[in-house]
């Protein structure tokens, strides 16, 4: 009898934990898809949000400063350059709009052509040009352009790369990491490309 009766329990405990665990797993899998949608398609932090909120103005200024090199620069490897630069994050600022909309949160307003002076006060954006600059950019041409062209658009480009790196390490967003692992990569080659055209390397 006494065999029999703790044989009864242990199956009884069995039961029990398996009742127990099932519920666990079932409440877990309930829950599984939303949080598996959420973290593939939409979770995203706040250094996803200020990372496009950022890089879409920086980017723009960019473009800008591209499009200069056109009717201005001297060199064929400037002009070469500044084409790349336009053609690579042109499509990245349409992404970006795109994710922030998504998000449901503000779009930079600043666009190509804007006035600069709008631009003075991001001083903690890394790499941004002043209106001066930018002005100064506008009426150079020729090896002067170039030069100038070639300095503002590194220290551009380094600005560039600190913000990606910095998404890298604390963003959620997988399309928004990735992206920035792009920048990184794409603009630390340019930099090395225009430091050399420079005579620094």
């Amino acid at each position: 009898m006494r065999t029999t009766r703790f044989a009864a329990l242990t199956v009884s405990a069995v039961f029990a934990l398996a009742a127990c665990g099932g519920g666990d797993d079932s409440g877990s899998a309930a829950s599984s898809p939303s949080v598996s949608a959420e973290t593939s398609a939409d979770a995203h932090n706040a250094q996803d949000v200020s990372f496009a909120q950022g890089m879409i103005p920086h980017h723009q200024q960019a473009i800008e400063m591209a499009e200069l090199a056109d009717g201005r620069a001297a060199s064929t490897q400037v002009k070469d350059l500044a084409a790349r630069v336009e053609k690579a994050q042109g499509p990245e600022i349409t992404t970006m709009t795109g994710w922030l909309k998504a998000w449901d949160e503000k779009v930079p307003e600043s666009m190509p052509g804007m006035d600069h002076s709008g631009m003075d006060g991001m001083d903690g954006m890394a790499g941004m040009m002043d209106s001066a600059d930018m002005g100064k950019l506008k009426k150079a041409s020729g090896k002067d352009f170039d030069s100038m062209f070639l300095t503002m658009m590194v220290e551009h480009h380094e600005g560039a790369v600190e913000m990606a790196t910095t998404e890298k390490a604390k963003g959620e967003y997988k399309a928004a990491t990735a992206m920035a692992g792009d920048i990184v990569t794409a603009q630390n080659a340019e930099i090395s490309e225009m430091k050399k055209l420079l005579g620094e390397n």
